[in-house]
Protein backbone atom coordinates (compact mmCIF):
# COMPACT_ATOMS: atom_id res chain seq x y z
CA UNK A 1 0.00 0.00 0.00
CA UNK A 2 1.26 3.47 -0.89
CA UNK A 3 2.13 5.72 2.08
CA UNK A 4 0.37 8.82 0.68
CA UNK A 5 -3.29 9.90 1.07
CA UNK A 6 -3.95 13.45 -0.08
CA UNK A 7 -6.92 15.59 -1.06
CA UNK A 8 -6.65 17.82 -4.12
CA UNK A 9 -6.53 20.91 -1.86
CA UNK A 10 -3.05 19.87 -0.69
CA UNK A 11 -1.60 20.19 -4.20
CA UNK A 12 -2.04 23.86 -4.94
CA UNK A 13 1.08 24.76 -6.91
CA UNK A 14 2.98 28.01 -6.70
CA UNK A 15 2.51 30.29 -9.74
CA UNK A 16 5.42 30.16 -12.18
CA UNK A 17 6.13 33.88 -11.85
CA UNK A 18 6.56 33.47 -8.08
CA UNK A 19 8.97 30.57 -8.58
CA UNK A 20 10.98 32.58 -11.09
CA UNK A 21 11.02 35.64 -8.81
CA UNK A 22 12.14 33.45 -5.91
CA UNK A 23 15.02 32.08 -7.99
CA UNK A 24 16.10 35.60 -8.96
CA UNK A 25 15.83 36.72 -5.35
CA UNK A 26 18.15 33.86 -4.45
CA UNK A 27 20.80 34.26 -7.16
CA UNK A 28 21.06 38.02 -7.75
CA UNK A 29 22.16 39.13 -4.25
CA UNK A 30 25.86 38.47 -3.94
CA UNK A 31 26.66 39.07 -7.61
CA UNK A 32 26.59 42.86 -7.60
CA UNK A 33 28.84 45.41 -5.95
CA UNK A 34 31.93 43.25 -5.53
CA UNK A 35 35.20 42.28 -7.14
CA UNK A 36 36.29 38.73 -8.00
CA UNK A 37 37.10 37.15 -4.65
CA UNK A 38 40.01 35.10 -3.40
CA UNK A 39 40.07 31.38 -4.36
CA UNK A 40 38.14 29.86 -7.27
CA UNK A 41 35.93 32.88 -7.94
CA UNK A 42 38.87 35.06 -9.03
CA UNK A 43 40.85 32.21 -10.60
CA UNK A 44 38.03 31.05 -12.89
CA UNK A 45 37.19 34.65 -13.79
CA UNK A 46 40.84 35.06 -14.80
CA UNK A 47 40.56 32.12 -17.21
CA UNK A 48 37.33 33.55 -18.66
CA UNK A 49 38.90 36.99 -19.07
CA UNK A 50 42.02 35.51 -20.69
CA UNK A 51 39.87 33.63 -23.20
CA UNK A 52 37.72 36.67 -23.96
CA UNK A 53 40.86 38.78 -24.53
CA UNK A 54 42.65 36.18 -26.63
CA UNK A 55 42.22 34.00 -29.68
CA UNK A 56 41.36 30.42 -30.58
CA UNK A 57 44.42 28.97 -28.84
CA UNK A 58 43.39 30.60 -25.56
CA UNK A 59 39.93 29.05 -25.86
CA UNK A 60 41.24 25.57 -26.59
CA UNK A 61 43.89 25.55 -23.87
CA UNK A 62 42.43 27.20 -20.73
CA UNK A 63 45.11 29.25 -19.02
CA UNK A 64 45.37 32.13 -16.61
CA UNK A 65 47.49 34.79 -18.36
CA UNK A 66 50.14 32.20 -19.15
CA UNK A 67 49.58 29.70 -16.32
CA UNK A 68 48.09 26.43 -17.71
CA UNK A 69 44.69 25.68 -16.11
CA UNK A 70 43.26 22.86 -18.21
CA UNK A 71 42.76 20.40 -15.36
CA UNK A 72 39.04 20.68 -14.68
CA UNK A 73 37.80 21.35 -18.20
CA UNK A 74 36.86 24.33 -20.37
CA UNK A 75 33.05 24.49 -20.42
CA UNK A 76 32.47 26.92 -17.52
CA UNK A 77 35.25 29.18 -18.81
CA UNK A 78 33.81 29.09 -22.35
CA UNK A 79 30.41 30.21 -21.08
CA UNK A 80 31.90 33.02 -18.98
CA UNK A 81 34.18 34.20 -21.79
CA UNK A 82 31.24 34.30 -24.18
CA UNK A 83 29.27 36.42 -21.71
CA UNK A 84 32.24 38.78 -21.34
CA UNK A 85 32.38 39.12 -25.13
CA UNK A 86 28.65 39.89 -25.30
CA UNK A 87 28.08 42.01 -22.21
CA UNK A 88 31.51 43.16 -21.00
CA UNK A 89 31.21 46.54 -22.73
CA UNK A 90 27.97 47.20 -20.84
CA UNK A 91 28.41 45.59 -17.40
CA UNK A 92 32.17 45.33 -17.01
CA UNK A 93 34.02 42.05 -17.34
CA UNK A 94 33.50 40.66 -13.79
CA UNK A 95 29.73 41.25 -13.83
CA UNK A 96 29.43 40.03 -17.41
CA UNK A 97 31.11 36.76 -16.38
CA UNK A 98 28.50 36.40 -13.64
CA UNK A 99 25.75 36.36 -16.27
CA UNK A 100 26.99 32.83 -16.92
CA UNK A 101 26.64 32.09 -13.19
CA UNK A 102 22.99 33.20 -13.34
CA UNK A 103 22.37 31.00 -16.36
CA UNK A 104 24.02 28.01 -14.64
CA UNK A 105 21.80 28.42 -11.60
CA UNK A 106 18.55 28.87 -13.54
CA UNK A 107 19.40 25.84 -15.67
CA UNK A 108 20.00 23.68 -12.59
CA UNK A 109 16.88 24.91 -10.81
CA UNK A 110 14.73 24.26 -13.88
CA UNK A 111 16.18 20.78 -14.24
CA UNK A 112 15.40 19.95 -10.60
CA UNK A 113 11.83 21.20 -11.02
CA UNK A 114 11.11 19.35 -14.28
CA UNK A 115 12.76 16.13 -13.13
CA UNK A 116 10.57 16.05 -10.03
CA UNK A 117 7.52 16.88 -12.14
CA UNK A 118 8.20 13.98 -14.52
CA UNK A 119 8.74 11.52 -11.67
CA UNK A 120 5.85 12.89 -9.59
CA UNK A 121 3.20 12.28 -12.25
CA UNK A 122 4.17 8.65 -12.84
CA UNK A 123 1.57 6.08 -11.64
CA UNK A 124 3.93 4.60 -9.02
CA UNK A 125 4.19 7.97 -7.23
CA UNK A 126 0.48 8.80 -7.11
CA UNK A 127 -1.36 8.91 -3.76
CA UNK A 128 -4.05 6.41 -2.88
CA UNK A 129 -7.45 6.97 -4.40
CA UNK A 130 -9.92 8.31 -1.86
CA UNK A 131 -13.16 6.44 -1.23
CA UNK A 132 -15.36 9.28 -2.54
CA UNK A 133 -12.86 10.79 -4.96
CA UNK A 134 -11.19 14.16 -4.60
CA UNK A 135 -7.59 12.99 -4.91
CA UNK A 136 -5.26 15.23 -6.96
CA UNK A 137 -4.63 14.70 -10.66
CA UNK A 138 -1.17 13.39 -11.63
CA UNK A 139 -0.18 16.74 -13.16
CA UNK A 140 -1.24 18.76 -10.11
CA UNK A 141 0.50 16.33 -7.78
CA UNK A 142 3.67 16.43 -9.88
CA UNK A 143 3.72 20.26 -9.97
CA UNK A 144 3.33 20.52 -6.22
CA UNK A 145 6.12 18.04 -5.60
CA UNK A 146 8.30 19.94 -8.06
CA UNK A 147 7.65 23.17 -6.14
CA UNK A 148 8.72 21.43 -2.95
CA UNK A 149 11.90 20.06 -4.57
CA UNK A 150 12.87 23.50 -5.82
CA UNK A 151 12.31 25.08 -2.40
CA UNK A 152 14.44 22.38 -0.77
CA UNK A 153 17.14 22.87 -3.40
CA UNK A 154 17.22 26.62 -2.72
CA UNK A 155 17.43 25.97 1.00
CA UNK A 156 20.53 23.74 0.80
CA UNK A 157 23.31 25.52 2.68
CA UNK A 158 26.09 23.99 0.62
CA UNK A 159 24.71 25.56 -2.56
CA UNK A 160 24.88 29.17 -1.37
CA UNK A 161 28.50 30.16 -1.91
CA UNK A 162 29.26 28.01 -4.93
CA UNK A 163 26.12 29.00 -6.85
CA UNK A 164 27.20 32.66 -6.56
CA UNK A 165 30.79 32.17 -7.75
CA UNK A 166 32.30 32.08 -11.22
CA UNK A 167 33.57 28.53 -10.88
CA UNK A 168 33.28 25.14 -12.54
CA UNK A 169 31.50 23.84 -9.42
CA UNK A 170 28.56 26.19 -10.09
CA UNK A 171 28.10 24.61 -13.52
CA UNK A 172 28.82 21.07 -12.33
CA UNK A 173 25.86 20.92 -9.94
CA UNK A 174 23.57 22.20 -12.72
CA UNK A 175 24.90 19.59 -15.15
CA UNK A 176 24.16 16.87 -12.59
CA UNK A 177 20.58 18.18 -12.38
CA UNK A 178 20.37 18.20 -16.20
CA UNK A 179 21.65 14.61 -16.26
CA UNK A 180 18.89 13.68 -13.83
CA UNK A 181 16.35 15.27 -16.14
CA UNK A 182 17.74 13.35 -19.11
CA UNK A 183 17.54 10.08 -17.16
CA UNK A 184 13.96 10.84 -16.09
CA UNK A 185 13.01 11.52 -19.72
CA UNK A 186 14.61 8.22 -20.67
CA UNK A 187 12.40 6.38 -18.16
CA UNK A 188 9.40 8.43 -19.29
CA UNK A 189 9.39 8.04 -23.07
CA UNK A 190 12.13 5.41 -23.65
CA UNK A 191 13.18 7.02 -26.92
CA UNK A 192 16.49 7.46 -28.72
CA UNK A 193 16.15 11.22 -28.32
CA UNK A 194 15.89 10.89 -24.53
CA UNK A 195 18.97 8.64 -24.47
CA UNK A 196 20.83 11.20 -26.58
CA UNK A 197 19.77 14.00 -24.21
CA UNK A 198 21.14 12.01 -21.28
CA UNK A 199 24.40 11.49 -23.18
CA UNK A 200 24.61 15.19 -24.04
CA UNK A 201 24.26 16.10 -20.36
CA UNK A 202 26.97 13.60 -19.36
CA UNK A 203 29.30 14.91 -22.08
CA UNK A 204 28.83 18.50 -20.93
CA UNK A 205 29.41 17.36 -17.36
CA UNK A 206 32.72 15.81 -18.43
CA UNK A 207 33.78 19.11 -20.02
CA UNK A 208 32.84 20.92 -16.80
CA UNK A 209 34.86 19.10 -14.14
CA UNK A 210 36.25 15.89 -15.54
CA UNK A 211 34.96 12.51 -16.68
CA UNK A 212 35.07 10.71 -13.32
CA UNK A 213 31.64 11.86 -12.12
CA UNK A 214 29.75 11.29 -15.42
CA UNK A 215 31.31 7.84 -15.69
CA UNK A 216 30.12 7.02 -12.16
CA UNK A 217 26.61 8.26 -13.00
CA UNK A 218 26.48 6.30 -16.26
CA UNK A 219 27.66 3.15 -14.47
CA UNK A 220 25.02 3.64 -11.79
CA UNK A 221 22.32 4.06 -14.42
CA UNK A 222 23.52 0.97 -16.27
CA UNK A 223 23.26 -0.99 -13.03
CA UNK A 224 19.76 0.37 -12.37
CA UNK A 225 18.34 -0.47 -15.79
CA UNK A 226 19.97 -3.91 -15.66
CA UNK A 227 17.87 -4.62 -12.57
CA UNK A 228 14.48 -3.11 -13.48
CA UNK A 229 14.41 -1.84 -17.12
CA UNK A 230 16.53 -4.14 -19.26
CA UNK A 231 15.05 -2.75 -22.45
CA UNK A 232 16.98 0.46 -21.84
CA UNK A 233 20.42 -1.17 -21.63
CA UNK A 234 21.11 -0.92 -25.35
CA UNK A 235 20.04 2.72 -25.46
CA UNK A 236 22.51 3.51 -22.70
CA UNK A 237 25.30 1.59 -24.43
CA UNK A 238 24.64 2.43 -28.09
CA UNK A 239 23.26 5.98 -27.79
CA UNK A 240 24.02 7.62 -24.44
CA UNK A 241 27.66 6.56 -24.17
CA UNK A 242 28.68 7.45 -27.76
CA UNK A 243 26.96 10.84 -27.54
CA UNK A 244 28.72 11.60 -24.23
CA UNK A 245 32.09 10.56 -25.66
CA UNK A 246 31.50 12.61 -28.82
CA UNK A 247 30.58 15.75 -26.87
CA UNK A 248 33.50 15.46 -24.46
CA UNK A 249 35.87 14.38 -27.24
CA UNK A 250 35.11 17.43 -29.39
CA UNK A 251 37.52 19.47 -27.25
CA UNK A 252 40.23 16.84 -27.61
CA UNK A 253 39.72 16.63 -31.38
CA UNK A 254 39.86 20.42 -31.83
CA UNK A 255 43.00 20.59 -29.68
CA UNK A 256 44.68 17.88 -31.74
CA UNK A 257 43.90 19.72 -34.97
CA UNK A 258 44.85 23.24 -33.87
CA UNK A 259 47.68 22.30 -31.47
CA UNK A 260 47.32 25.42 -29.27
CA UNK A 261 50.73 26.69 -28.14
CA UNK A 262 52.22 23.73 -30.07
CA UNK A 263 50.89 21.25 -27.50
CA UNK A 264 47.64 19.81 -26.15
CA UNK A 265 45.80 20.32 -22.83
CA UNK A 266 44.49 16.76 -22.92
CA UNK A 267 47.36 15.19 -20.98
CA UNK A 268 47.00 17.65 -18.09
CA UNK A 269 43.23 17.11 -18.07
CA UNK A 270 43.59 13.32 -17.97
CA UNK A 271 46.24 13.47 -15.25
CA UNK A 272 43.99 15.62 -13.08
CA UNK A 273 41.10 13.17 -13.54
CA UNK A 274 43.25 10.20 -12.57
CA UNK A 275 44.42 12.05 -9.46
CA UNK A 276 40.85 12.52 -8.22
CA UNK A 277 40.25 8.84 -7.45
CA UNK A 278 42.11 6.64 -5.00
CA UNK A 279 41.37 4.05 -2.37
CA UNK A 280 38.59 4.69 0.18
CA UNK A 281 39.91 6.41 3.28
CA UNK A 282 38.77 7.40 6.74
CA UNK A 283 39.69 10.98 5.87
CA UNK A 284 37.16 11.02 3.02
CA UNK A 285 34.52 9.41 5.24
CA UNK A 286 35.06 11.93 8.03
CA UNK A 287 34.89 14.80 5.55
CA UNK A 288 31.65 13.44 4.08
CA UNK A 289 29.95 13.06 7.46
CA UNK A 290 31.27 16.28 8.98
CA UNK A 291 30.56 18.55 6.03
CA UNK A 292 27.73 16.71 4.31
CA UNK A 293 25.39 17.22 7.27
CA UNK A 294 25.40 20.99 6.92
CA UNK A 295 25.94 21.19 3.15
CA UNK A 296 22.86 19.07 2.40
CA UNK A 297 20.63 20.61 5.08
CA UNK A 298 17.59 20.62 4.99
CA UNK A 299 17.43 18.08 2.15
CA UNK A 300 18.93 15.01 3.79
CA UNK A 301 16.38 14.51 6.66
CA UNK A 302 13.46 14.66 4.21
CA UNK A 303 15.32 12.44 1.71
CA UNK A 304 16.10 9.72 4.24
CA UNK A 305 12.53 9.86 5.46
CA UNK A 306 11.30 9.42 1.87
CA UNK A 307 13.45 6.30 1.45
CA UNK A 308 11.95 4.86 4.65
CA UNK A 309 8.37 5.85 3.88
CA UNK A 310 8.47 4.37 0.37
CA UNK A 311 10.42 1.24 1.38
CA UNK A 312 7.61 -1.08 0.21
CA UNK A 313 7.70 0.59 -3.22
CA UNK A 314 11.50 0.49 -3.38
CA UNK A 315 11.45 -0.22 -7.13
CA UNK A 316 9.42 2.89 -7.97
CA UNK A 317 11.39 5.18 -10.34
CA UNK A 318 10.81 8.31 -8.23
CA UNK A 319 12.90 6.62 -5.50
CA UNK A 320 15.36 4.46 -7.45
CA UNK A 321 16.44 7.11 -9.97
CA UNK A 322 17.51 9.91 -7.60
CA UNK A 323 18.79 7.31 -5.14
CA UNK A 324 21.06 5.88 -7.86
CA UNK A 325 22.52 9.33 -8.56
CA UNK A 326 22.97 9.96 -4.85
CA UNK A 327 24.66 6.59 -4.29
CA UNK A 328 27.04 7.22 -7.21
CA UNK A 329 28.09 10.61 -5.83
CA UNK A 330 28.50 9.28 -2.28
CA UNK A 331 30.66 6.37 -3.40
CA UNK A 332 32.75 8.73 -5.50
CA UNK A 333 33.26 11.04 -2.52
CA UNK A 334 34.58 8.10 -0.48
CA UNK A 335 37.20 7.41 -3.18
CA UNK A 336 38.23 11.07 -3.40
CA UNK A 337 41.94 11.63 -2.84
CA UNK A 338 41.47 15.30 -1.95
CA UNK A 339 38.00 15.71 -0.38
CA UNK A 340 36.56 19.20 -0.76
CA UNK A 341 33.17 20.84 -1.08
CA UNK A 342 33.22 20.13 -4.81
CA UNK A 343 32.56 16.43 -4.13
CA UNK A 344 29.49 17.28 -2.02
CA UNK A 345 27.69 19.54 -4.49
CA UNK A 346 26.63 16.78 -6.95
CA UNK A 347 24.64 15.17 -4.11
CA UNK A 348 22.29 18.13 -3.76
CA UNK A 349 20.00 17.73 -6.85
CA UNK A 350 19.18 14.03 -6.23
CA UNK A 351 18.75 14.68 -2.50
CA UNK A 352 16.37 17.59 -3.14
CA UNK A 353 14.27 15.44 -5.50
CA UNK A 354 14.20 12.53 -3.05
CA UNK A 355 13.28 14.92 -0.24
CA UNK A 356 10.27 16.19 -2.18
CA UNK A 357 8.74 12.70 -2.14
CA UNK A 358 9.12 12.61 1.61
CA UNK A 359 6.92 15.68 2.08
CA UNK A 360 3.52 13.97 1.47
CA UNK A 361 4.32 11.25 4.02
CA UNK A 362 5.39 13.45 6.93
CA UNK A 363 3.18 13.80 10.00
CA UNK A 364 1.92 17.20 11.08
CA UNK A 365 3.97 17.13 14.29
CA UNK A 366 7.22 16.55 12.38
CA UNK A 367 6.40 19.37 9.96
CA UNK A 368 5.66 21.74 12.84
CA UNK A 369 8.93 20.79 14.54
CA UNK A 370 10.88 21.55 11.34
CA UNK A 371 9.05 24.87 10.99
CA UNK A 372 9.76 26.03 14.52
CA UNK A 373 13.38 24.97 14.29
CA UNK A 374 13.72 27.00 11.07
CA UNK A 375 11.98 30.03 12.54
CA UNK A 376 14.02 30.09 15.73
CA UNK A 377 17.39 29.36 14.10
CA UNK A 378 17.11 31.57 11.05
CA UNK A 379 15.46 34.48 12.86
CA UNK A 380 18.28 34.41 15.42
CA UNK A 381 20.82 34.34 12.59
CA UNK A 382 19.14 37.30 10.87
CA UNK A 383 19.00 39.24 14.14
CA UNK A 384 22.72 38.70 14.69
CA UNK A 385 23.46 39.92 11.15
CA UNK A 386 21.47 43.09 11.85
CA UNK A 387 23.17 43.56 15.23
CA UNK A 388 26.61 43.20 13.65
CA UNK A 389 25.74 45.78 11.01
CA UNK A 390 24.49 48.21 13.68
CA UNK A 391 27.75 47.71 15.59
CA UNK A 392 29.75 48.33 12.43
CA UNK A 393 27.87 51.55 11.70
CA UNK A 394 27.50 52.99 15.22
CA UNK A 395 30.17 51.34 17.34
CA UNK A 396 27.62 49.67 19.64
CA UNK A 397 27.91 47.01 20.96
CA UNK A 398 31.56 47.93 21.34
CA UNK A 399 32.92 44.37 21.52
CA UNK A 400 31.19 43.39 18.28
CA UNK A 401 32.36 46.52 16.46
CA UNK A 402 35.89 45.96 17.72
CA UNK A 403 35.97 42.41 16.37
CA UNK A 404 34.55 43.48 12.99
CA UNK A 405 37.21 46.15 12.48
CA UNK A 406 39.92 43.85 13.81
CA UNK A 407 39.20 41.47 10.94
CA UNK A 408 39.26 44.32 8.39
CA UNK A 409 41.79 46.96 9.53
CA UNK A 410 41.37 50.25 7.74
CA UNK A 411 37.81 49.56 6.59
CA UNK A 412 35.58 52.65 6.62
CA UNK A 413 31.86 51.83 6.80
CA UNK A 414 29.44 53.78 4.67
CA UNK A 415 25.65 53.86 4.80
CA UNK A 416 24.08 52.49 1.62
CA UNK A 417 20.42 53.50 1.48
CA UNK A 418 19.53 51.07 -1.31
CA UNK A 419 21.15 48.11 0.47
CA UNK A 420 19.53 49.11 3.76
CA UNK A 421 16.09 49.38 2.16
CA UNK A 422 16.46 45.99 0.46
CA UNK A 423 17.51 44.37 3.75
CA UNK A 424 14.63 46.02 5.60
CA UNK A 425 12.05 44.89 3.04
CA UNK A 426 13.44 41.34 3.13
CA UNK A 427 13.15 41.28 6.92
CA UNK A 428 9.57 42.53 6.80
CA UNK A 429 8.81 39.90 4.16
CA UNK A 430 10.24 37.19 6.42
CA UNK A 431 7.96 38.11 9.30
CA UNK A 432 5.00 38.27 6.91
CA UNK A 433 5.87 34.75 5.69
CA UNK A 434 6.05 33.44 9.26
CA UNK A 435 2.74 35.13 10.08
CA UNK A 436 1.11 33.55 7.01
CA UNK A 437 2.46 30.10 7.90
CA UNK A 438 1.35 30.30 11.53
CA UNK A 439 -2.06 31.93 11.08
CA UNK A 440 -3.28 30.28 7.88
CA UNK A 441 -1.84 26.81 8.54
CA UNK A 442 -1.87 25.91 4.83
CA UNK A 443 -2.26 22.27 3.85
CA UNK A 444 -0.12 22.44 0.69
CA UNK A 445 2.78 19.99 0.51
CA UNK A 446 5.50 22.60 0.25
CA UNK A 447 4.50 24.25 3.56
CA UNK A 448 7.07 22.08 5.36
CA UNK A 449 10.02 23.71 3.58
CA UNK A 450 8.86 27.21 2.75
CA UNK A 451 10.20 28.64 6.02
CA UNK A 452 13.54 26.85 5.71
CA UNK A 453 14.10 28.15 2.20
CA UNK A 454 12.75 31.61 2.97
CA UNK A 455 14.98 31.95 6.02
CA UNK A 456 18.11 30.92 4.11
CA UNK A 457 17.32 33.45 1.38
CA UNK A 458 16.72 36.13 4.03
CA UNK A 459 20.06 35.55 5.76
CA UNK A 460 21.92 35.47 2.45
CA UNK A 461 20.26 38.69 1.30
CA UNK A 462 21.10 40.42 4.58
CA UNK A 463 24.74 39.37 4.34
CA UNK A 464 25.07 40.45 0.71
CA UNK A 465 23.45 43.85 1.29
CA UNK A 466 24.45 44.99 4.77
CA UNK A 467 27.86 43.33 4.86
CA UNK A 468 28.92 43.29 1.20
CA UNK A 469 31.36 46.26 1.41
CA UNK A 470 33.05 44.73 4.46
CA UNK A 471 33.32 41.26 2.85
CA UNK A 472 34.56 42.69 -0.44
CA UNK A 473 37.21 44.71 1.41
CA UNK A 474 38.56 41.54 2.98
CA UNK A 475 38.40 39.20 -0.05
CA UNK A 476 39.39 41.47 -2.95
CA UNK A 477 42.92 41.93 -4.29
CA UNK A 478 41.99 45.04 -6.29
CA UNK A 479 43.68 47.50 -3.90
CA UNK A 480 47.00 45.69 -3.60
CA UNK A 481 46.99 45.03 -7.36
CA UNK A 482 46.76 48.75 -8.08
CA UNK A 483 49.58 49.42 -5.61
CA UNK A 484 51.74 46.92 -7.48
CA UNK A 485 50.83 48.42 -10.86
CA UNK A 486 52.12 51.80 -9.67
CA UNK A 487 55.61 50.33 -9.19
CA UNK A 488 55.87 48.77 -12.64
CA UNK A 489 57.14 50.65 -15.69
CA UNK A 490 55.44 51.00 -19.03
CA UNK A 491 56.86 49.16 -22.01
CA UNK A 492 57.50 45.60 -23.10
CA UNK A 493 58.58 43.25 -20.30
CA UNK A 494 57.32 40.25 -18.32
CA UNK A 495 56.96 39.33 -14.65
CA UNK A 496 57.83 35.91 -13.24
CA UNK A 497 55.90 34.90 -10.14
CA UNK A 498 54.94 32.20 -7.67
CA UNK A 499 51.59 33.72 -6.65
CA UNK A 500 48.43 31.62 -6.53
CA UNK A 501 45.78 31.49 -9.23
CA UNK A 502 43.38 33.96 -7.56
CA UNK A 503 46.17 36.48 -6.96
CA UNK A 504 47.50 36.08 -10.50
CA UNK A 505 44.07 36.76 -11.98
CA UNK A 506 43.48 39.82 -9.77
CA UNK A 507 46.92 41.34 -10.42
CA UNK A 508 46.55 40.81 -14.17
CA UNK A 509 43.03 42.25 -14.37
CA UNK A 510 43.18 45.12 -11.86
CA UNK A 511 46.87 45.95 -12.21
CA UNK A 512 47.59 44.99 -15.80
CA UNK A 513 50.64 42.97 -14.68
CA UNK A 514 52.21 41.25 -17.75
CA UNK A 515 52.93 37.83 -16.27
CA UNK A 516 55.19 35.39 -18.09
CA UNK A 517 53.39 33.36 -20.71
CA UNK A 518 53.94 29.93 -22.22
CA UNK A 519 57.09 30.97 -24.08
CA UNK A 520 58.49 33.79 -21.92
CA UNK A 521 61.83 33.16 -20.18
CA UNK A 522 64.28 35.32 -18.26
CA UNK A 523 61.81 37.98 -17.14
CA UNK A 524 63.24 41.21 -15.78
CA UNK A 525 60.85 41.36 -12.83
CA UNK A 526 59.89 38.86 -10.15
CA UNK A 527 56.80 38.94 -7.92
CA UNK A 528 57.06 36.69 -4.87
CA UNK A 529 54.31 35.68 -2.46
CA UNK A 530 55.24 34.31 0.95
CA UNK A 531 53.78 33.97 4.40
CA UNK A 532 55.18 35.63 7.48
CA UNK A 533 54.27 32.57 9.55
CA UNK A 534 56.05 30.16 7.25
CA UNK A 535 58.72 30.00 4.60
CA UNK A 536 60.37 33.25 3.46
CA UNK A 537 60.91 33.09 -0.31
CA UNK A 538 63.63 35.76 -0.12
CA UNK A 539 65.97 32.94 0.97
CA UNK A 540 65.58 31.49 -2.52
CA UNK A 541 66.83 34.74 -4.03
CA UNK A 542 69.82 34.88 -1.71
CA UNK A 543 70.95 31.47 -2.94
CA UNK A 544 70.44 32.52 -6.55
CA UNK A 545 73.37 33.56 -8.77
CA UNK A 546 71.34 36.49 -10.10
CA UNK A 547 71.04 39.82 -8.31
CA UNK A 548 67.65 41.33 -7.51
CA UNK A 549 66.57 44.72 -6.18
CA UNK A 550 63.47 45.05 -3.99
CA UNK A 551 61.06 47.60 -5.51
CA UNK A 552 57.89 47.12 -3.49
CA UNK A 553 56.35 45.17 -0.64
CA UNK A 554 52.62 45.04 0.09
CA UNK A 555 49.70 43.03 1.33
CA UNK A 556 45.95 43.19 1.82
CA UNK A 557 45.03 45.01 5.05
CA UNK A 558 42.76 42.13 6.09
CA UNK A 559 45.52 39.52 5.85
CA UNK A 560 48.37 40.04 8.30
CA UNK A 561 50.40 37.06 7.12
CA UNK A 562 50.20 37.02 3.32
CA UNK A 563 52.90 39.22 1.75
CA UNK A 564 53.93 40.22 -1.77
CA UNK A 565 57.33 41.50 -2.89
CA UNK A 566 58.33 42.87 -6.29
CA UNK A 567 61.96 42.54 -7.42
CA UNK A 568 63.86 43.86 -10.44
CA UNK A 569 66.78 42.06 -12.00
CA UNK A 570 69.84 44.33 -11.73
CA UNK A 571 72.44 42.35 -13.69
Amino acid sequence: MKPVRLPAAATNALPRRILFALCLLYILPGLFGRDPWKTDDAATFGIMWTMASGGLEDWLWPHLVGQPMAEKGPLAAWAGALCIKLFGWLLGDPMAARIATIIFFLLGSSAVWYTTYLLGRKPEAQPQRLAFGGQPSPSDYGRTLADGALLIYLGCLGLLLHSHSTSSEALQVSMVALSLYGAARLFEIRSMAAAALFGLALGLLALTRGWVLPLAIWTGMLTLVSIRERSLIWRLVLVTLPVAVAVAGSWYLASRIVRPFTSSPFDAWMAWNYSQVGLPSLTALRFLVKNGIWAAWPAWPFAFWAIYAWRRQYQAPHITLPLTFFAATVLLSLFATHPDEGVLLPMLPPLAILAAFGLPTMKRGAINAVDWFSVMTLTTCAAFIWLGWIAKQTGWPAWLARNAFKLAPGFKPEFGPVAFLAALLATVGWFALVQWRVSRRPKVLWRAVVLSSGGVILCWLLITTLWMPWINYGKSYAGVARQLAGKLPSGDYCVDTNVGSAQRASFAYFGGVPFAGFTDTGCGYLLLQDNRRGRDDVMVLRRSKEKWQLLWEGRRPSDRHERFRLYKRID
